[in-house]
């Protein structure tokens, strides 16, 4: 059944979540809210004048997603600090770091040298330089001064410094999200000499010393977060989102795994439903469909959840994307500008957090928020990004490189820029009205002005995987992959065919 009700009420001050289940993470909170900080902090652009961009010549698809790519890629190699390796949350707009996005980043550097944008020289220092900084930052419960606790790290760093950013939260998920880069670098850097040894060397240190079983504040449930003020939070993970590549890569540790019963109980909550047209898992948001697929395939293979549906999660995540263009078609909140290829609601930035009146009607408009469409509710300002169409160009090309082709058309350089696409715009938003961050451009409305590290990331990884496989065929050989997608009962496909997972070549194991 369609329903229109938000995923969660919010306010400019003070974001929380509404009900049992929350329907997005706590780490998008902490996140607007210190974006909000920031942003006090720092005067951002509020309009643009003059007349519109032209419209961008049009490119083949390969020669597009070439010029996708790389200046996706380029956006890690630039912004990465020089002393850290650590990469910011966002760009220009001064900004911590994101313990996720540094995954990200270590995912980008092998794509790099794949592709001819850097030597595998100077990505081998640059991920050295990430993993030393990780492996030798303080660990510790102190409530500052330290950038991780029993392995974990803080969702947001100090870019200079590695150090916990304010009062965030100690993160599961982006703690996952960065050792699946560093797994990602592991599996590409196999060569004997001395700095490629290191790198898969410090990876395993890295792996080894986080401790899973700690994260388990309620049986079997591994907890979203942590502080030194007040302990573990109250949300576990639970149902289907972009968690998945955390549970397999917590049950999958050599040191400290968690008990294999962990995956029913975290699959028993999701929720099998029809929408615009498609039965699938739902989740909102896009991301919480294409995260974890960014490094694991899961086409060909079924834990027993979907074994007893008939698809894989792969399949899901092609449903899920055709569901989000079919409500784009409709368009029931009649925003400007949506159809067959202008789509996508995923968590992203946004105009300002604001009630206006538009074309006769109140309208709603947020900053950062999970925006989504499914069963659950709906959370939709008008805001468009595009990570949530390139997120799916390997399972939907058909639909995800045309909404990518005129977005890029549509908008020129305001929104594909030196760095790829910016986050987000919304042609709905009014000019004159008072922006959070971002810009007006006339006769187009309100772009974003800056770059999100996770998801470029996003881009990135799938764009390299709609184009060879490539960190999908790096992980598919990972012990931890393999051994955690194994504990939660995967069957079929390559999974079936690949060896026994065991310590790699050259490594120390356990530090």
């Amino acid at each position: 059944m369609h329903m229109t009700s938000p995923l969660g009420s919010r306010s400019a001050a003070t974001p929380r979540r509404e009900g049992p289940r929350p329907s997005c993470l706590p780490s998008l909170l902490f996140r607007k809210a210190f974006l909000l900080l920031v942003t006090a902090l720092v005067l951002q652009t509020a309009c643009s004048g003059g007349s519109p961009a032209p419209a961008k010549p049009d490119l083949t698809d390969q020669a597009f997603v070439e010029l996708l790519e790389q200046r996706t890629f380029k956006w890690f190699w630039d912004t990465a600090d020089p002393v850290t390796g650590l990469i910011p949350d966002r760009h220009p707009t001064p900004s911590f770091a994101s313990i996720a996005a540094v995954g990200f980043g270590l995912t980008a550097y092998p794509i790099g040298v794949e592709r001819g944008y850097v030597t595998r020289a100077q990505a081998v220092d640059r991920v050295l330089l990430t993993l030393r900084f990780l492996e030798q930052a303080p660990q510790n419960a102190n409530p500052t001064g330290a950038a991780g606790y029993n392995g974990f790290f803080y969702h947001f760093l100090d870019m200079r410094t590695g150090a916990r950013y304010a009062q965030v939260e100690l993160s599961t998920i982006d703690t996952a999200l960065l050792m699946a880069g560093a797994f990602t670098c592991q599996g590409y850097f196999t060569g004997t000499d001395a700095k490629e040894t290191e790198i898969r060397q410090t990876v395993d240190r890295l792996y080894n010393r986080i401790d899973w079983t700690w994260a388990l504040a309620r049986p079997n449930r591994i907890c979203m977060g942590w502080t030194p003020e007040t302990g573990w939070i109250t949300y576990d993970w639970k149902g289907y989102m972009e968690s998945m590549v955390l549970m397999a890569i917590a049950l999958g540790s050599p040191t400290h795994p968690v008990p294999a019963e962990a995956w029913p109980l975290y699959t028993s909550t999701q929720v099998w439903a029809g929408y615009y047209g498609q039965d699938y898992v739902c989740f909102g948001p896009m991301f919480g469909h294409q995260f974890s697929h960014v490094w694991i395939d899961f086409r060909g293979i079924q834990d027993p959840y979907m074994a007893a549906k008939g698809i894989d999660y792969a399949e899901n995540t092609r449903r899920a994307t055709y569901a989000q263009r079919a409500y784009a078609l409709k368009n029931p909140g009649q925003w400007r500008g949506y159809g067959a290829d202008i789509w996508g609601f995923s968590a992203c930035d946004g105009p300002a957090d604001v009630k206006v009146t538009v074309d006769g009607q109140s309208r709603a408009f947020l900053t950062y928020a999970a925006r989504g469409v499914g069963v659950a509710g709906v959370l939709d300002d008008g805001t468009i990004t595009p990570n949530a169409a390139a997120g799916s160009l390997p399972f939907t090309p058909e639909i995800s490189l045309p909404a990518l082709q005129e977005m890029r058309r549509r908008f020129g350089d305001d929104l594909f820029g030196a760095y790829g696409f910016l986050d987000s715009f919304n042609e709905t938003f009014p000019s004159g009205t008072p922006l959070h961050h971002g810009k007006y451009v006339a006769g187009k409305g309100w772009v974003d002005t800056d770059y999100l590290g996770i998801d470029q990331g996003l881009i990135l990884g799938m764009v390299e995987n709609y184009r060879s496989g490539m960190v999908w065929n790096l992980m598919r050989t990972h012990p931890a992959i393999i051994n955690g997608l194994r504990r939660a009962g995967f069957k079929g496909g390559w999974l079936d065919k690949a060896p026994a997972a065991s310590p790699r070549k050259g490594t120390k194991g356990a530090p």
